[in-house]
C-alpha cells in the first residue's frame, strides 16, 4: 500500500512539473510572439490613410486583361504606323497613277510581290499606300463621330435625367429622331449635301447622339435620388458642380464603352454609304471605297484587293469591341476589390 502511495506522489509530482515547463514555454512563445509596441502620433495618423487611386486601380484591373493590352499595343501601333507610312522610305504617294518604265502602260491588276506588297489597283495605284491612307480617313471619320456623339450625347443625356423640367421636351425630341431610321437619314444627307468627309461625320452625328444620350438619361435617374445627392442638393450645391462630382464619375466606364463602340459603328456606316454609292468621292481614299471597289473584282481573280483593307477593318472593329468592354470592366469600382 506504501509502494502504491508513492508512485502516486512521483506521478503527481512528474505531472506538476511537465505542467509547470509547458506553461513556462508558453509563456516564452508568447513574449516572443508579442510585444507592446510604442506609441508613435506619426504612425496613428496613417492608420486611417488610404492610397486608393480610381484611375490607378482601373488601368491595375485593365492591365490583368492580357487579350485587351495585346489588341490595346496593336491598334497603337496600327494608328502610329498609319500616320508615318507616307513619311516612310520607299513609301509611293496613295493616289499615284504607276506606270511601267519600259511601256509607259499603267501597272494595273498587278498581284501581290516584292515591289507592290498589296498589289495595284485597275488604275496602277500602290494598293499598300491606298490601304493605309484609307485607314486614316475612316479612323478619323470614327473617332471625330464618337467624340461629337459623347459631347453631345453626355450633355444632353445628363440634363435629360437630372432636371425634371427638361424630360418632357428632350422626350419629345428624342422620340422624333429616334422614329426616323438613321439609314435614311445617312442615305438623304448623303445624296443632298455634297460628298466629302464633313457630310459623312455631319450625317452620322445628327442622330447618333440621341442612343447615348438615352443611355446616360437611364443610368442618371437611377442615381440621381441617392442619399448623397440629396444631401448635396439640401446644402445648396450648384447643379453643375452635382453632375460633375457625383454623377459623371458613375458613367466612366459607360461613356467609354459607348465611345469604343461608336468608331467601329462609324466606320461601318461609312462603308455602307460608300457601297450604295452615296459615300465619299472615289479619288478620296477609304476603306469604305477599297472594299467597295475590291467586291467587284472578287470573281475576277483580283479577291486581294479585297482582302487587304478587309482585314485591317476586321482587325480595328474586333480591337475596338473588345478594348471597349475591358475599359467598361476596368473602370466599374466594384471590380477594384483585389
Amino acid at each position: 500500500m506504501a509502494y502504491r502511495t508513492q508512485k502516486e506522489k512521483q506521478l503527481a509530482d512528474s505531472l506538476t512539473q511537465e505542467t509547470q515547463r509547458q506553461a513556462t514555454a508558453q509563456t516564452m512563445a508568447e513574449e516572443e510572439l508579442f510585444s507592446f509596441a510604442e506609441y508613435d502620433p506619426g504612425k496613428a495618423e496613417k492608420t486611417g490613410y488610404s492610397d486608393y487611386s480610381y484611375w490607378k486601380s482601373t488601368f491595375a484591373v485593365f492591365l490583368r486583361n492580357k487579350t485587351a493590352v495585346f489588341l490595346l499595343c496593336l491598334m497603337a501601333a496600327l494608328l502610329l504606323f498609319t500616320f508615318i507610312q507616307p513619311y516612310l522610305p520607299g513609301q509611293r504617294p496613295a493616289t499615284l497613277i504607276n506606270n511601267d518604265p519600259v511601256t509607259g502602260m499603267q501597272m494595273a491588276n498587278r498581284p501581290p510581290d516584292s515591289e507592290f506588297w498589296f498589289g495595284t489597283n485597275s488604275i496602277g495605284q500602290d494598293l499598300w499606300s491606298m490601304v493605309w491612307s484609307g485607314t486614316r480617313t475612316s479612323l478619323f471619320i470614327g473617332f471625330a463621330v464618337a467624340c461629337v456623339e459623347a459631347v453631345a450625347g453626355i450633355l444632353v443625356g445628363t440634363l435629360w435625367g437630372y432636371v425634371r423640367k427638361l424630360d418632357v421636351v428632350f422626350t419629345e425630341l428624342y422620340n422624333i429622331i429616334d422614329n426616323i431610321p438613321q439609314t435614311i437619314v445617312l442615305i438623304l444627307l448623303s445624296y443632298i449635301l455634297r460628298p466629302g468627309i464633313g457630310t459623312l461625320i455631319f450625317a452620322m452625328c445628327i442622330t447618333g447622339w440621341a442612343q447615348m444620350a438615352r443611355f446616360i438619361r437611364n443610368q442618371v435617374i437611377i442615381i440621381r435620388d441617392r442619399d448623397y445627392n440629396l444631401a448635396s442638393r439640401c446644402l445648396g450645391t450648384p447643379t453643375k458642380r452635382i453632375v460633375l462630382r457625383n454623377l459623371l464619375p458613375y458613367l466612366v466606364s459607360i461613356i467609354m464603352l459607348r465611345m469604343a463602340l461608336a468608331i467601329p459603328s462609324a466606320i461601318g456606316n461609312e462603308v455602307f454609304i460608300t457601297y450604295i454609292g452615296l459615300g465619299l468621292p472615289v479619288d478620296t481614299p477609304s476603306l469604305g471605297n477599297l472594299i467597295n471597289t475590291g467586291r467587284q473584282l472578287v470573281t475576277s481573280g483580283m479577291e486581294y484587293q479585297l482582302m487587304f483593307p478587309t482585314i485591317v477593318l476586321s482587325i480595328i472593329t474586333i480591337s475596338f469591341y473588345i478594348i471597349g468592354n475591358a475599359f467598361a470592366d476596368a473602370a466599374d469600382p466594384k471590380n477594384h476589390v483585389f
